[in-house]
């Protein structure tokens, strides 16, 4: 069966080359950059941290054992991913506690590269943004083609999809969401989080991928919300206007699509109806949602792909840009290149 991520439209039509992703751990690499740098000082300790082939809440586990302290007494900024060599950022809190040996952490699949202090814990989502270097190998097709496609996301963006990774394996979390919204009980309050997120997540990416089929994504229309670049804050603009096309242009304004929940839809006119057809196509899901008590939210259809560079040599592609917090590097992949199954 396929799944919805693989039905999902592309901005700049298929891609007209095929690779192949993660065959090794070193070719995704992704580096927190946290916008500000700790202070130096207070009763939280603040790790940099390269992890390999492990997941960031396994880690925070190890770190708390390690200290001898709660788990929730450990923060950190960004669930990684797993299959994949990343460095980010995690806090103890360590009041009224020795400082244990952190070197004696190091193995081959966690590394502590810095040591620090600061006021507070290191809550989740302040980090700014996140640097990607991640190698596709296998390159095949009309690779002549992919430096006018790659050049044309580095003006454009792309379509600000949630990530497969959200979904789970087969997405196996959409499907655990429709059995709770049919009446399973789900205790775990983590897995329900996950479920939710998953079920709100398809709907944003059902809707975005209409808009990208009709070439609106990126174009303002009657009715649209636009976000601040930078802030997140949104407004509703009183006419669609050429300072707004070229607000629209300069990357500093974005649409924005519904997420799910509560609440009348802030959009209107034809891009209202576009959103609230939501409640036809999927009742399970936006009921459960609302039943949920989450709440109507925007979130930006267009992903800003910052400072990004290529290199194509004997068969294997390497990427490098940075995406803010919340955005997935998977998303910029799908636009360039075709992954095949190993």
């Amino acid at each position: 069966m396929k799944s919805h991520w693989s039905s999902l439209a592309h901005a700049f039509g298929q891609p007209a080359v095929q690779g192949l992703l993660r065959q090794q751990i070193d070719d995704f690499v992704v580096e927190e950059q946290l916008g500000f740098e700790p202070t130096g000082e207070g009763q939280h300790v603040w790790l940099w941290i390269e992890k390999r082939d492990r997941n960031t809440q396994d880690i925070a586990l190890d770190l708390a054992r390690h200290a001898g302290i709660k788990p929730n007494a450990v923060g950190f900024s960004g669930m990684k991913d797993r299959r994949a060599v990343t460095r980010q950022w995690f806090s103890l809190d360590l009041a009224g506690k020795e400082e244990p040996d952190w070197e004696a952490l190091n193995d081959k699949s966690l590394a502590v590269l810095q040591v620090t202090r600061h006021g507070k814990k290191l809550r989740r989502g302040v980090h700014k943004a996140n640097r990607f270097v991640i190698i596709l190998r296998d390159i095949e097709g009309e690779t002549d083609s992919l430096n006018e496609r790659l050049a044309q996301i580095r003006e454009t963006g792309v379509p600000n999809y949630f990530g497969d990774q959200r979904f789970g394996r087969d997405e196996a979390n959409l499907t655990q969401a429709t059995q709770m919204f049919a009446g399973q009980r789900v205790n775990n309050r983590n897995k329900r989080s996950i479920y939710l997120s998953a079920a709100r997540s398809f709907l944003f990416n059902q809707l975005l991928s209409h808009r990208v089929s009709d070439h609106s994504w990126d174009r303002p229309q009657v009715g649209d919300v636009m976000q601040l670049a930078g802030t997140h804050s949104i407004f509703f603009p009183d006419s669609i206007d050429e300072t707004i096309h070229q607000r629209m242009n300069e990357m500093d304004i974005h649409l924005t699509g519904s997420l799910w929940g509560r609440g009348e839809i802030k959009s209107g006119g034809a891009i209202r109806i576009l959103e609230q057809q939501l409640t036809d196509d999927y009742p399970d899901y936006c009921a459960g949602l609302e039943q949920a008590g989450l709440k109507q939210e925007r979130r930006s259809l267009r992903l800003v792909v910052r400072d990004l560079d290529w290199k194509l040599e004997d068969q294997t592609l390497t990427l490098m840009f940075s995406l803010e917090t919340g955005a997935y590097a998977t998303v910029v992949i799908r636009e360039c290149v075709e992954l095949r199954s190993y």
